[in-house]
This record gives structure tokens, sequence and C-alpha cells, in this order.
């Protein structure tokens, strides 16, 4: 059995990604019934829409789990990094949308395994590639969920109105 600041961690990283928190909508809640239009839809020109922070979580998630397990880059599930333009011209919107959601679920499932197989004393190590600690690492995921969470809520209120 996991350490109980590990388990505190998963709880931390599980409650802003897709389980039960007082404080509202978390990331998989913000993007739950998402359509394609609403999903492309962009606030302005330049400007990222839902479906690109939704694999911009899903590559920080990988960068969290490559950083904390020593892995080397490059193993990402998509070519570049960090934001991926969405959606891809000649590809199905909507099949395109669910695979790029079932990542993010994914690479979430493969980050929560790195982080239970963690003990208390991996904490307070800094990860190679990293100017943090493993705890700052791991509570810094779960704040990116969240912040990215609140941007897909406003941001699916605005489309509404543009």
């Amino acid at each position: 059995m996991a350490d109980a600041e590990i388990r505190t961690l998963l709880e931390l990283i599980d409650q802003a990604f897709d389980h039960h928190s007082w404080h509202g909508t978390n990331l998989k809640g913000a993007i739950k019934g998402l359509d394609t239009k609403t999903a492309a839809w962009r606030p302005a020109a330049g400007r990222h829409n839902i479906w690109e922070l939704i694999l911009h979580a899903a590559y920080w998630k990988y960068i969290a789990r490559r950083r904390l397990l020593g892995e080397k880059r490059g193993s990402f599930a998509l070519k570049g990094s960090n934001f991926f333009r969405r959606p891809a011209k000649g590809r199905d919107d909507e099949k395109a949308l669910k695979a790029d959601i079932a990542l993010l679920a994914e690479t979430h499932k493969s980050l929560r395994e790195a982080v239970a197989g963690l003990k208390t004393k991996d904490l307070a190590k800094m990860p190679p590639g990293t100017t943090t600690t493993t705890l700052a690492l791991i509570m810094g995921i779960a704040s990116h969920d969240l912040y990215h969470a609140g941007q897909i809520q406003l941001l699916k209120r605005l489309s509404k109105r543009g």
C-alpha cells in the first residue's frame, strides 16, 4: 500500500482530473459532453481553443510522468510539443476529438501509475530535467488541470455568445 503522503497526492491529482471535489468542475467534467463545434471555437485569431487545451493538458501530464520516471524525451503520442493545432485537416472531427480526449485519459492514468509507484522519501528529490521537487511537480500538474478546467468552462460560455 502506498504511503499516506502518496495517497494524498493521488487524491489531489484525481480530484483535479476526474474525481468529485468541493471546488467544482474538474478537467474531465469541463470537457464532458463537448461537441466538436465548441471544442474548435476560438475566442480570437491566434488564440487556443478547448481542443488544443485538451492536448496541452495531456502533453504536460506526459512530461510530468516522464520526469518522475526519468524517461527520455520523444515518446509522446503526437509529434510536437506543448500545443497541437486542432482540428487537424483531413480528420473526422468527432472521431478525432474522441481520440484526443481518450489520449488525455490514458496519459492521466499513466501519470497516476507513476505517482503511485513513489515513496514519501522521493518527494523531496529533484527529478531529471526539472528545477523543482517531485512534490512540487505533482502538485503543479494538479493545479495545471484545474487552471485549464476553468479556462475551458469560460471558453464554453463565450462560444455560445459568439
